[in-house]
């Protein structure tokens, strides 16, 4: 019987909610839209997970399986080189392929394998090198697009890929044969403190949408106790009304419902239209985990009859009026406080318990305590919005209408804003986290990027051939200075010591002496000297004494491996004379330092003239680039050279740090989350401010009427958002902090920065202008003269 009295109710007040009239529907489709926006974001945020494991998914399939080593021709197998490049920030990945006879697997996403000389691109690959902006791309690939690639060789729609037929790789090509495509790598457990910051990132950019919902099911508050009053007066007794009030809510959240679901279905079609922090998907990756889905549409209908039922319980609804119209009663602060206490019990003891090594933390009371600490400053805020503006008195007229505005209604100012107290406070903490765990995640890699940029390498050069490279990044566009040395090795001659089997060997490194004295302090130098370098342990390099056993003034050196391996690459015929080098009595012993890359290069320094190099083996040349900083794309055109020289040839970029592939990945994830909460918040604070001043359309046109002006009502608007969000941000700023600190010593880390506030607060400021701005239009439409009609 209770079950049919709820029921009853409840679609008596649905009715009233689609029935009600132009006012009542309009608070409905309010309400409804408010909903559809958190629904939505929830939605997308339950669909987050998938779209991250199908990049994985799609990664793992267009990459050639290594899984099993392939070391003879079939007609089956091809030879592959698997390397990307970069165009003005932008990562082009690529694959060449040679197959070995004519029946070749055909790679992820292609309907046909591409002719000799021909590739296969990405949609988006395309579009760029048809475009102006893609005209120095189309310099480095010089193959004839024949076809586009489908999405199943893509991770995503901007995806830039090519797949090109190739003829030059061969037995040298480092990346080597395979038979097939698609395979997987082990998933390696994240890391602790990674896990408490995807945590606390879940919960900080959650808890503002369910905030929203909440405060969205709660529009159209002055309207909805006038007709519950006047079912007082018909009759209904206080359970049956708040029951019918909560009905209205439900249809408004039912409604949200389809609304958020049709928002999410149209975002869906437009995923691979924009890219957010380098991230984008494919519609048919946008598919939300279903229990969170599930879990989402419902609580959301759940909590739009709890938070009316709650709302409601201190409410007097009587056949005359409600009791809100008179002053209200003091809000207690008590509780408000237990519930940041309880958080902070909850978090409090979990400091110095996560280990930079852990691969686990407990998630429970971490998520507890920060959902029952935020929870807390948003309950707080009613209570600190009413104190404050209680104490509000003397100014223009805009700032009196508002204040007192604000003094009547505080809670429904502070319901506007407690989404971006809650986001605000997030924000903040999760900032103070980044910065303390960036030194752990960002490495210094070593480089010195004002010594060079762009680092070049290719197997098999002579010192002709290097000076060659050299002179052509020399003359290119943007280059400003371009060092190269040829890399080899030198062994000591003789037989092999007891129990050795391989010769004692030191690197050898050609080159003019402005290359040189990149890896050492050379005192002088000229063509024909020789000089060797100690390594002095650095960056466990091996010993000065095994470096001086083999090379030094007046030694003998062998230019090829004495003893080579059976079956290797330096094996040489039986009885071949052994190329012998005497160093030159004059060579000098010079410290070595880090070259442009970071590594310390020892062993023997020697200019082209002091050695035959046509007899090494295995030889490397390698070249460090300098660009100059006043030439556009002049990166670019360093590529496009070291692409012209030998498309396989080893490209690097020289930063002086690098961050760390998992937190660079959940830095990206927090950062998409956060742009969608804060717009939702802009959405929601905009949703709110229309509905309030549409709740007070009659009192604005007779302000009008009586001669007060339109910019003071605009003004007063003003003040109406600023005040409550500046009180809000002051506790969001103490408990942000407060939040980051706790947050930090549980993995022993120290603030990097106290002011990590100022850009949140920027945004607030952002919100107030943005908000004003886009509701007045509304607001001057309200104080037309009709608003004073009634029925």
């Amino acid at each position: 019987m209770k079950l049919r009295t709820w029921a009853r109710d409840l679609a008596l007040g649905a009715r009233f909610a689609v029935s009600g009239g132009r006012p009542g529907l309009l608070r409905t489709l309010l309400t409804a839209t408010g909903v559809g926006f958190g629904v939505a974001l929830l939605l997308l945020a339950a669909s987050l997970p998938n779209m991250l494991f199908q990049r994985e998914v799609r990664e793992s399939v267009r990459a050639v399986d290594a899984s099993r080593e392939v070391t003879a021709p079939r007609p089956d197998t091809f030879r592959y080189f698997d390397r990307a490049t970069t165009y003005r920030d932008d990562v082009v990945s690529a694959l060449l392929l040679q197959p070995d006879g004519d029946a070749p697997p055909l790679p992820p996403g292609a309907t046909a394998f591409p002719r000799p000389g021909e590739m296969l691109v990405s949609p988006a690959l395309r579009d760029l090198l048809d475009s102006p902006e893609g005209a120095l791309l189309r310099e480095r690939l010089p193959y004839e697009v024949a076809g586009t690639l489908g999405k199943d060789g893509l991770i995503g729609p901007a995806d830039l890929r090519y797949v090109a037929h190739v003829d030059f790789l061969d037995t040298g090509n480092p990346d080597g044969r395979g038979e097939r495509f698609g395979w997987s790598v082990p998933e390696e457990p994240m890391n602790a403190f990674l896990i408490l910051l995807v945590v606390v990132a879940c919960v900080v950019l959650l808890l503002p949408v369910l905030v929203f919902v909440a405060t969205a099911v709660r529009f159209g508050g002055e309207q909805r106790d006038r007709r519950l009053a006047a079912l007082r007066l018909v009759g209904a007794d206080a359970p049956m009304t708040r029951r019918i009030a909560a009905g209205e809510s439900l249809a408004g959240a039912l409604l949200g419902l389809l609304v958020g679901a049709g928002l999410f279905a149209v975002a869906r079609q437009f995923a691979g239209s924009f890219t957010i922090w380098d991230v984008n998907a494919f519609p048919s990756d946008v598919v939300p985990l279903p229990a969170l889905a599930a879990l989402a549409l419902v609580a959301v209908p759940v909590a739009s009859v709890v938070v009316t039922l709650v709302a409601l319980r201190g409410v007097a609804i009587e056949p005359l009026g409600v009791v809100r119209a008179a002053a209200p009663r003091r809000r207690r602060l008590w509780w408000r406080l237990l519930l940041l206490a309880a958080g902070a019990a909850l978090l409090v003891p979990l400091m110095g318990r996560v280990s930079v090594t852990g691969t686990g933390i407990d998630t429970v009371p971490v998520v507890t305590g920060t959902v029952l600490f935020l929870i807390g400053l948003t309950t707080l805020l009613p209570w600190l919005v009413e104190a404050g503006v209680k104490r509000l008195r003397t100014g223009p007229v805009a700032w009196q209408l508002a204040v007192r505005r604000l003094q009547l209604s505080s809670g429904t100012a502070a319901r506007a804003v407690s989404g971006i107290v809650v986001a605000a406070t997030g924000a903040i903490a999760l900032q103070m986290l980044f910065q303390a765990m960036e030194k752990d995640f960002t490495l210094p890699t070593g480089a010195d990027s004002s010594r060079a940029r762009i680092a070049f390498g290719i197997h098999g050069k002579t010192p002709d051939e290097a000076r060659a490279i050299n002179a052509r990044f020399a003359r290119t566009e943007g280059v400003a200075e371009a060092m190269s040395v040829v890399e080899a090795h030198v062994w000591r001659p003789g037989p092999l010591e007891k129990g050795r089997d391989f010769a004692p060997m030191a690197p050898l490194r050609v080159g003019d002496c402005a290359s040189l004295r990149e890896f050492a302090a050379l005192p002088s130098c000229r063509d024909g000297d020789v000089f060797v370098a100690l390594a002095h342990g650095a960056q466990g390099g091996p010993g000065d004494e095994r470096i001086t056993a083999v090379a030094r003034a007046g030694a003998a050196v062998a230019l090829r491996d004495p003893h080579p391996p059976e079956g290797g690459p330096a094996e040489r015929p039986a009885n071949a004379p052994l190329p012998l080098w005497k160093l030159p009595a004059g060579t000098k012993t010079v410290d070595s330092r880090p070259d442009p890359t970071g590594m310390y290069q020892y062993g023997v320094l020697a200019t082209p003239s002091a050695v035959d190099t046509g007899l090494l083996d295995e030889s490397y040349a390698q070249s460090v680039i300098r660009l100059d900083p006043a030439v556009p794309d002049a990166a670019d055109r360093a590529r496009n050279t070291a692409a012209a020289i030998d498309p396989t040839a080893w490209v690097k970029d020289l930063e002086d740090t690098e961050v760390d592939a998992a937190f660079s990945s959940v830095r990206t994830g927090i950062l998409v989350g956060s742009t969608l909460t804060m717009l939702l918040v802009a959405a929601s604070l905009l949703v709110t401010t229309l509905e309030q001043l549409r709740d007070r359309k009659r009192l604005l046109s007779s302000l009008v009427a009586f001669g007060t002006r339109r910019s003071t009502l605009s003004w007063s608007v003003l003040w109406q958002t600023a005040v409550p969000i500046v009180l809000g941000l002051a506790l969001a700023v103490a408990g942000g902090l407060g939040l980051g600190v706790v947050l930090l010593k549980m993995g022993g880390q120290q603030v990097q920065d106290w002011w990590v506030f100022l850009p949140v607060v920027g945004i607030g400021a952002a919100l107030i202008a943005l908000v004003t701005l886009v509701s007045l239009p509304a607001l001057w439409r309200l104080m037309r003269a009709d608003g004073l009609r009634t029925e």
